[in-house]
């Protein structure tokens, strides 16, 4: 009885959960959408030589990283990155809300300067360790937060010493943003940049002296706003036809396996829930690459199930008792699922490390389904299997294997 009505809860949770996530709160408004599914900024950046340096290799892939920290600063996951060709840079910004500012962000070469009353640059950005924000006390205004670093600090210090009294301008990009006066030495290598900031302004100008300075000068080449090329209309279709899959596999594990495949269908829903609540909660971009990953990665946890209830027949027709045989089928099939799943799981590594962004989102949705999917197979299937024989109402005929009358 206990047993029964551990699996009548299970159920219910299960339903409940459906339900709310499909009547009361779809998971759809929780997903953040890539590109393709969702549109953005599309932006193209041309790397010249100027004074900043030439133009190398190794300065481009140094501008690249610099704009990754910078993209992903403005709450942006998983931007697409990459050469578009020897000098070009492009990068793509799923669902990006003002253009503007993500191109500023983007492009932007954030060289910061503090110069002494005769023009001469006491110190620049390399000797700033970070930037924050803060609002002034018993003020609405925000003020910039900077830390120095190494040979900052006494730089710093040597200038607010001999400069007391005086102003010390702080300028970005020659344009200066504050010119502060000078009225005791600072010591400990802090300071703050005021200017009537909001906390908007304030934490964009500190995004951008922690991202850095760009090693080369970027010019503007393309820049629109792309609409998605699969929109809302067609992730509802992908949706729809994954559902209708599903649907199938669940048919089929019940028409093949009876209660056992009601046993794993329960248990592959739980693997789905939790393999979503897993993205959702590390704000995974959902692109159709990765939803292909997901589901991929379901059939890797249907074909899990089959080896095992198939190991499973084959003990209890080899004359094996119920519990006996479920347990020496687990243990049966354990190798070769974690061998089909290791195998897996290795090359969504190999595509995570070498791939591109769409790549890269593929790798993540199929792996974590796959590592999830080997403790749903392994753990929660046998789990429910046991609930089932711990009721009494079944023998070998759970698995359709006649009992021998003796």
């Amino acid at each position: 009885m206990r047993a029964f009505s551990a699996l009548l809860a299970i159920v219910i949770a299960i339903a409940g959960v459906g339900y709310y996530y499909t009547a009361v709160d779809p998971i759809k408004n929780h997903m953040q959408l890539g590109l393709d599914l969702r549109g953005g900024a599309h932006m193209v950046y041309e790397a010249v030589p100027s004074e900043l340096g030439d133009v190398t290799p190794e300065a481009i892939d140094a501008a690249m990283k610099v704009i990754e920290r910078r993209v992903n600063s403005i709450g942006v996951s998983e931007p697409v990155i990459q050469k578009d060709s020897k000098n070009r840079i492009m990068v793509q910004i799923a669902g990006v809300m003002d253009l503007e500012q993500a191109r500023e962000m983007v492009g932007k070469t954030a060289v910061l300067t503090f110069e002494d009353p005769d023009g001469k640059v006491v110190l620049d950005g390399k000797d700033i360790k970070e930037a924050g924000v803060q609002q002034q006390q018993g003020q609405a205004d925000f003020v910039v937060t900077l830390k120095m670093k190494g040979e900052g600090t006494q730089k710093f210090a040597d200038a607010t010493t001999k400069w007391v009294g005086q102003q010390i301008a702080i300028k970005l990009d020659d344009m200066t943003i504050s010119d502060p006066k000078v009225n005791t030495p600072i010591m400990n290598g802090e300071a703050i940049i005021e200017g009537g900031f909001t906390a908007e302004s304030a934490k964009q100008l500190a995004d951008l002296i922690n991202g850095g300075a760009l090693p080369v000068k970027l010019e503007m080449r393309e820049n629109r706003i792309v609409t998605a090329t699969l929109g809302a209309d067609s992730l509802a279709k992908s949706a729809k036809a994954g559902l209708i899959g599903m649907a199938f596999v669940v048919v089929f594990m019940i028409i093949l396996f009876r209660v056992p495949g009601i046993m794993a269908d329960i248990a592959l829903t739980v693997y789905a829930m939790l393999t979503l609540g897993f993205l959702l909660a590390i704000n995974a971009v959902f692109t159709l690459p990765g939803i292909a990953g997901l589901l991929l990665s379901i059939g890797m946890a249907v074909d899990a199930n089959v080896i095992i209830f198939s190991r499973i027949r084959e003990e209890l027709a080899s004359g094996k008792g119920l519990r006996s045989g479920i347990d020496s089928g687990f243990n049966r099939a354990f190798s070769a699922v974690i061998d089909s799943n290791v195998t897996t799981l290795i090359a969504g590594v190999i595509l995570w490390l070498f791939g591109t962004s769409s790549v890269k989102g593929f790798a993540l949705t199929l792996s974590v389904g796959v590592f999830i999917s080997l403790f749903t197979a392994i753990t929660l299937t046998r789990w429910l299997i046991n609930l089932c024989v711990r009721t009494g109402w079944f023998g070998k005929n759970l698995f359709g294997i006649k009992e021998v009358s003796r």
